[in-house]
């Protein structure tokens, strides 16, 4: 007996199909859509906002090209979050390889949640030196973040910084759930002792 394939509808799923008809105005609904959350995911991965702007850039390109290969037995965002995972790894390979390394400034852009610049404003604000305090421990998290390997730092990106389910996420990383749990629970440990000697008792 033949094994049908199973297509997954969801709400992207009108868009993908007139993408595949050619249809370009359809493909930028999906990239307004799914350009922020993409842009943390690398963003979260590199450490480097610029990086990360040319890796969605690289991704959207990708999945454009790719887009009528792609046969729908995973949700589209599960497939474009694989792409920027996979060209997110492969660019942290090339930095690691060139001993790469930028200095934050503190007068550097901070990245919000929303995959939106925060500005300075004037009034009602924090003070500076609050500000100085809340972007060192910003730094210090990212950098704890950095320090972990880089199969435990993808489960935790995608799980406690992007929300996504262990299926999910056992589903772009193409291993088993119980290896997502497995190294999710160990990038938390190390995420722990890391904070603990930089911050103190959290």
């Amino acid at each position: 007996m033949k094994e049908e394939k199973k297509i997954i509808t969801d709400e992207d799923y009108k868009f993908v199909s007139l993408c595949k008809k050619g249809d370009v105005d359809a493909f930028e609904v999906l990239v307004k859509k799914h350009q922020k959350k993409m842009l943390n995911i690398s963003y979260r991965m590199i450490g480097s906002y610029e990086e990360a702007c040319e890796i969605v850039q690289d991704s959207f390109v990708s999945a454009y090209k790719a887009i009528r290969d792609f046969e729908g037995r995973a949700k589209f965002s599960t497939w474009l979050y694989t792409i920027v995972m996979n060209l997110s790894r492969n660019r942290l390979k090339q930095l690691k390889t060139q001993i790469y390394y930028e200095q934050v400034s503190i007068d550097d852009p901070i990245l919000t949640d929303d995959g939106n610049i925060k500005a300075e404003s004037v009034s009602n604000e924090p003070s500076i030196l609050e500000q100085l305090e809340k972007k060192e421990f910003q730094q210090k998290v990212q950098g704890c973040i950095n320090s972990l390997d880089d199969e435990f730092k993808e489960v935790l990106i995608l799980r406690d910084i992007q929300g996504f389910s262990y299926d999910e996420i056992s589903e772009m990383l193409k291993i088993a759930e119980g290896t997502v749990k497995s190294r999710l629970f160990r990038s938390r440990e190390a995420l722990k002792i890391c904070l603990k000697k930089v911050i103190g008792d959290l």
